[in-house]
């Protein structure tokens, strides 16, 4: 609570010197400070949504293992079998994503006769899109290579060979192998429609040398695999983007709107001063009037850019204008409010992230510029409450006087 003493008119010797001054003001200037910020470098971002670019794919193809080989005759050979491959995975972005891959088939081998097993094995593969890294995103490229490297497990069972040396106890020999294997590779992706593409993808898988039941000879066995199939893409291929610079112009154009309002403002208070001055002078009065105090906004804001808690240099520039506002105000406190957007993130993702963004005003504030931490409070809002219709408006820290 507090009050304000309304003086109506002091006295009429101090309206005539108001009315003086006035009239000897007959032009108000307004002298403005143009500072000359450099442009941020204007780039697209990409991500994806939680619900976009899930993919399924499905394939069929060949696989030949690399193991131990050998016949009495030396006429051993590499025998080709038929697998098939599951997966399914999620591009997070234009040039990167992750995959799931299940295979499973049988393989041959000779190792002092023929020799068979089954073989399935799952790897989760990093996959990157060269074409888009290198020559811009594009969702409706024909053609695109992908490399990838993964990790996984392998389970070789059925295992039927006569050279097989690892036991069980009691003198057994296994007929099943684990193994961790790792594996590169390469997809060649053809653009059929938004929704389904056609793939060809070799893959060499580096596992121990038990993966065939022999452990003898090289120590690391490998497989290589070729199959081709078809990627249903879930909610199509398009990414979402954002541009710092998009919102710059719409940006400086309200501060410039803001700025002729506040000469109007200036104008107008001169012009009423001066109409004020020509009335008769009343009697005094004295009025004492009991208004409660509300918390009161401030102009000053500091943007952010999508999912950062990071402020610019050329945001720094108005958390130093509040800094200096509290400097010539002692008397004040700010209650610093953090907002994010709702298009992006979860609920309680975004009130984290609020509360990220109030705090690195706050700590520039106490740190950098030397503002008593008594006279500030921290209110993380989340993406609950949206200052602005625009979306990307609300990645922000607001200030209250309280």
């Amino acid at each position: 609570m507090r009050k304000n003493l309304l003086l109506t008119m002091a006295a009429c010797g101090g309206a005539l010197f108001a009315a003086n001054q006035a009239n000897a003001q007959d032009v108000v200037g307004v002298e403005e400070s143009i500072t000359v910020v450099e442009a941020p470098t204007c780039k697209d971002n990409y991500f994806s949504t939680k619900h976009d670019n899930w993919f399924i794919q499905l394939g069929a193809g060949v696989q030949s293992p690399f193991v131990e080989n050998w016949l009495p005759k030396g006429d051993a050979k590499h025998h080709m079998t038929a697998t098939y491959n599951l997966g399914f995975g999620k591009w997070f972005s234009p040039y990167l994503g992750w995959r799931l891959g299940l295979n499973y088939g049988s393989i041959h081998f000779d190792d002092g006769a023929f020799s068979r097993a089954k073989l399935a094995n799952a790897n989760v593969d990093l996959m990157w899109d060269m074409f888009n890294s290198f020559g811009g995103v594009n969702s409706k490229r024909v053609f695109s290579i992908v490399p990838f490297v993964g990790v996984g497990g392998a389970y070789t069972f059925d295992l039927n060979t006569p050279a097989a040396n690892i036991e069980r106890e009691g003198r057994q020999i296994k007929d099943n192998s684990w193994t961790i294997p790792v594996s590169t590779g390469l997809q060649f992706r053809f653009r059929l429609s938004e929704y389904v593409n056609f793939f060809l993808e070799g893959r060499a898988m580096w596992a121990g040398d038990n993966f065939n039941g022999v452990a003898y000879g090289d120590p690391v066995d490998f497989n290589i695999s070729a199959i081709g199939g078809f990627t249903f893409k879930l909610g199509g291929d398009s990414f979402k983007s954002y541009n710092p610079c998009n919102d710059l112009a719409r940006i400086a154009s309200l501060n410039d709107q803001v700025n002729d309002l506040r000469g109007e403002l200036a104008a107008t208070a001169t012009a009423l001063a001066v109409a004020e001055s020509q009335l008769p002078c009343p009697p005094q009065q004295v009025v004492v009037e009991t208004v409660e105090q509300q918390p009161q906004a401030m102009l000053a804001t500091v943007r952010f850019t999508l999912n950062s808690a990071r402020i610019s240099q050329e945001e720094m520039v108005n958390v130093y204008n509040v800094a200096e506002y509290l400097k010539a105000n002692p008397e004040y406190k700010l209650d610093i409010k953090g907002y994010a957007d709702k298009d992006t993130g979860t609920s309680s993702y975004n009130m984290k992230l609020s509360e990220r963004r109030a705090q690195a005003v706050y700590d520039a504030l106490t740190k950098t510029y030397g503002i008593d931490p008594s006279r500030l409070t921290i209110s993380p809002e989340g993406s609950a409450t949206q200052v602005y219709d625009t979306n990307a408006w609300n990645r922000i820290v607001i200030f209250a006087t309280k």
